[in-house]
């Protein structure tokens, strides 16, 4: 089929796959074959790297940026699945011991995912039994497919990533004969793509970061922290409008044990914190070692979705090492933000400015966060100086509610804001709908 290395900020060597860090460092990188694709065609569903497939790579790397870059992305996936195939260096080549060792990649695999010969190894695994089991979300990767297999010889291979190759292929590769892959739907591009090529408007940004932020509330509700959100982390497609639609992947970093929920001990230096050095939260990165002491992941996803947000917006990321001006989330203060621009609403901009405070004591929760742009798209008379009544709040949402099922019951394929809606009115709590309409309240009294 096909493959390719994605290129990552900031990631690890010792995650054992080859995504090249935004440095050109090796870092946690896979190869993705188009299910039935053939090597001619060169695109890499998903990925982008230092060798990005190459009839697509002038146009991803803007050289010639086209006009409608949507239409062209949609046009770019031919297959409707992607299989992406991970290096396995440290796994003995037994289904037990890779399924073991790569048990974080199956966190959002369906419940069929794993059956015959693999489904009894996770059944009996210990480490697999511990994995949390999520629920669909249509804002996370499903895997639809997991199974080890030799590691083939793909097209590239001796240029991209020849050192982890297995032995029987290149007598100097460090990489097992049999690793994990996984079967999942292809998209266009990921998010660094899409970007790369494109500027989403004012509302459009504004729906692209309420995604996230809706993706990530549904990981804490279930007690995983992804660990590892970058914009090569996030795949992209497009629904019947033209919408980007969000999709978060990649959970090879994340933390979903049933033991630990959302405290990671954090006894000594040797403990892994997460994949992504550049954006992980300011209580994350300045964590100190010690008897007794844990690092709570239950904000850091969301502070992730801040610094993202910049990228949405048409910025560099603050936290990324271009230049000598970046800053580092152990150490940056908030004033050195840079300023957003001014076409963004104030709403929205505020609520980048809450996801990114240092204190995650002062940092509102991604449902919190999600509700403030859902009331800032959809609840504008809701957000009035004289104090809402419950009537008129409950009104809101029975409109809502009505508009939501008229709107799923006309378009099969449901478009991003309905989407939306539906998360919304799912995960509605009065408790966490009046902190939003405080916050946004006393972001009006602000600006006034």
């Amino acid at each position: 089929a096909r493959g390719d290395s994605r290129a990552g900020e900031g990631g690890s060597p010792a995650r054992g796959d080859s995504r090249a860090g935004e440095g050109g460092s090796p870092a946690r990188g896979d190869s993705r074959a188009g299910e039935g694709g053939s090597p001619a065609r060169g695109d890499s569903g998903a990925g982008e790297g230092e060798s990005v497939a190459r009839d697509r790579s002038s146009r991803l790397q803007g050289e010639t940026a086209p006009t409608q870059p949507q239409s062209e992305l949609k046009q770019s996936t031919c297959y409707p699945l992607a299989v992406k195939m991970l290096w396995n260096l440290t796994a003995d080549s037994s289904c037990d011991a890779i399924l073991r060792t790569m048990a974080q990649e199956l966190v959002p695999a369906t419940p069929s995912a794993l059956t015959g010969v693999f489904g009894k190894s996770a059944s009996t695994g210990s480490d697999i039994r511990k994995r949390k089991k999520m629920k669909p979300h249509p804002n996370i990767i499903q895997v639809i497919r997991a199974f080890t297999a030799n590691v083939p010889l793909l097209p590239g291979a001796w240029v991209e990533y020849p050192d982890v190759l297995p032995s029987r292929i290149n007598p100097r590769g460090i990489g097992r004969n049999r690793t994990l892959f996984l079967v999942m739907k292809n998209y266009p591009c990921t998010l660094r793509q899409y970007l790369s090529i494109s500027a989403p408007s004012s509302r459009w940004a504004t729906l692209m970061i309420l995604q996230l932020l809706e993706g990530v509330d549904h990981l804490v509700q279930q007690g995983i922290a992804h660990r590892d959100l970058k914009s090569d982390n996030i795949l992209v497609e497009f629904d019947s409008v033209g919408c980007p639609r969000l999709v978060i992947t990649d959970f090879g970093c994340c933390l979903a044990d049933e033991r630990l929920g959302m405290k990671l001990p954090f006894t000594n230096m040797y403990i892994d914190r997460g994949g992504n050095g550049c954006l992980m939260a300011p209580e994350v990165s300045a964590a100190n070692p010690g008897p007794g002491r844990s690092i709570n992941y239950s904000k850091s996803d969301a502070w992730s979705v801040g610094a993202l947000a910049h990228e949405i917006l048409g910025l560099p990321n603050p936290f990324y090492r271009q230049g000598g001006g970046h800053l580092e989330s152990r150490h940056y203060q908030e004033t050195q933000l840079p300023a957003l621009p001014d076409s963004t609403p104030h709403h929205v901009q505020f609520v980048i400015t809450l996801l990114l405070r240092r204190d995650p004591k002062k940092r509102p929760t991604a449902r919190v966060a999600a509700n403030m742009l859902h009331l800032h798209l959809w609840g504008a008379e809701l957000l009035t100086p004289a104090p809402s009544s419950l009537e008129q709040m409950l009104s809101w949402l029975r409109c809502q509610t009505l508009l939501t099922f008229l709107q799923v019951g006309r378009n099969r394929d449901s478009p991003v804001e309905t989407e939306l809606r539906r998360c919304f009115l799912a995960n509605l709590s009065f408790e966490e709908m009046d902190e939003a309409m405080e916050l946004l309240l006393l972001c009006g009294n602000r600006s006034q």
